[in-house]
């Protein structure tokens, strides 16, 4: 029955949305109501769930979708934007850029939380596709799907590496075996799938990443501009890596956490980037704030709907689905690496965080791990490749993805949630060839 209350929500949202033409937020507050009542919530528990979901959704993700908004404006303005994109097309080819920013995706990826990756990596985008006339999907699925797979079931990312450690799992060979299991899963989901997306009409919010023409400056060059766009990611790079190489309680190591911190890392991009794209050429501060002020109106509707999104989550977490799912699988037999992709996916389609299904999964599977021959490194594989099953309307992600590239529900579920369905399945299929090799 609580699932079926789940689909009944995932309807009438998707009805206030597409037929009534309801705003976003408030057909996500009232599904999330609606949902929380008919699960057994009392009136309060529902206001609780409402703000724990904004609280916890928004923290901090608000002040990280500031300062990426600005960092990418004042790339944009400075002329940096258009140093990077040129670069790019020479080495790569204008062909060849969904495949670039495969590459990029996958290497930036491994440090970083998706939100903050999507959130750095995306004004690239739309960088490359303004200036080579670009379908805007056919360049940002590669991208994302290597985010989503360094994201869902590679070490050292979080949950990845949470979920090795439930399992005591070889944190090394689960990398191994995971960049064996991720190059196919993003080819095919990345560039392969991207190719499809070619005439998906997209609609972006003209404040974020269009470069004013009055406030545009000569090339600043290429490694200027390249030193200003990554410098989060160096920094928080630095804060992820640092417990491998510096001692625990080491004054380096505090330092190193601190400036690797993602808001404090954007913030420092953004001052960064005031100078070298804007001081640096000629423009006063006065002179950039309207840019910045452009760009963080850019994302507000963005961080609202993300917000209501969260609710959505947190209503479906405290009615007790996670804990009706591991009733309702915990007599299931199948292959224990076929047994944890699927809770895994259950749980992803029920509640929509891949956290939370990716180490809900890892407590129920545990004991059966401990019975059986599977491969602790390929159960890692298996949960987080499960987790990323077919994002949808539960999930901030899909908002982020939608409100960005500025699409409709229909033509979000054809690229973003199919791209991510293909990443999961295509991963629990190469675990499952790795596992005729590894004993």
């Amino acid at each position: 029955m609580p699932l079926v209350i789940v689909l009944c929500g995932i309807i009438l949202l998707l009805l206030l949305i597409t037929v009534v033409k309801l705003n976003s937020i408030i057909s996500l507050l009232i599904t999330s109501m609606a949902v929380g009542f008919a699960m057994g919530m009392d009136g309060m528990s529902i206001m609780r769930s409402v703000e724990v979901g904004v609280s916890s959704t928004m923290g901090q993700l608000a002040l990280i979708l500031a300062f990426g908004a600005i960092l990418g404006r004042l790339l944009a303005d400075g002329g940096a934007a258009q140093q990077i994109t040129d670069v790019l097309t020479r080495v790569f080819g204008v062909r060849n850029l969904p495949w670039a920013m495969v590459l990029t995706g996958f290497l930036v990826g491994i440090p970083l939380f998706y939100n903050v990756g999507f959130i750095v990596l995306v004004p690239f985008v739309f960088m490359v596709c303004r200036s080579n006339k670009l379908p805007l999907l056919y360049v940002g699925i590669p991208l994302l799907a290597a985010l989503s797979v360094t994201h869902g079931y590679l070490p050292p990312h979080p949950g990845a590496t949470a979920i090795a450690i439930i399992f005591q799992a070889d944190i090394g060979l689960t990398m191994i075996y995971g960049m064996i299991v991720a190059i196919p899963a993003i080819i095919i989901s990345g560039p392969l799938f991207g190719r499809f997306l070619k005439s998906i009409p997209t609609n972006p919010p003209e404040e974020l990443f269009a470069p004013k023409p009055e406030l545009q400056t000569p090339s600043p060059g290429f490694a200027i501009s390249i030193l200003t766009g990554l410098f989060p990611v160096l920094l928080i790079a630095l804060g992820s890596f640092g417990p491998m190489f510096l001692p625990e309680n080491s004054r380096i190591l505090y330092v190193v956490q601190f400036l690797g911190d993602p808001v404090f890392a954007l913030l420092l991009a953004a001052l960064l980037a005031m100078y070298t794209m804007g001081i640096r050429q000629g423009k006063s501060l006065k002179q950039q704030a309207a840019s910045i002020e452009d760009a963080l109106r850019g994302v507000t509707m963005i961080l609202f709907i993300i917000g209501a999104s969260g609710v959505f989550k947190q209503v479906l977490v405290d009615s007790g689905l996670a804990t009706y799912i591991t009733e309702i699988t915990a007599d299931l037999t199948l292959s224990p690496l076929v047994l944890a992709w699927a809770i895994a996916a259950i749980i992803r389609l029920a509640i929509g965080s891949a956290t939370v299904a990716g180490l809900t999964t890892a407590g129920i599977m545990l004991p059966i791990l401990e019975s059986s021959h599977s491969s602790p490194e390929l159960m890692v594989l298996a949960t987080g490749a499960g987790s990323l099953m077919f994002s949808h309307v539960n999930d901030t992600g899909f908002w982020m993805f939608k409100e960005y590239f500025g699409l409709s529900m229909r033509h979000t579920f054809l690229s973003w949630s199919i791209m991510e369905t293909l990443v999961s399945v295509i991963g629990l299929l190469g675990v499952l060839l790795l596992n005729l090799f590894v004993r």
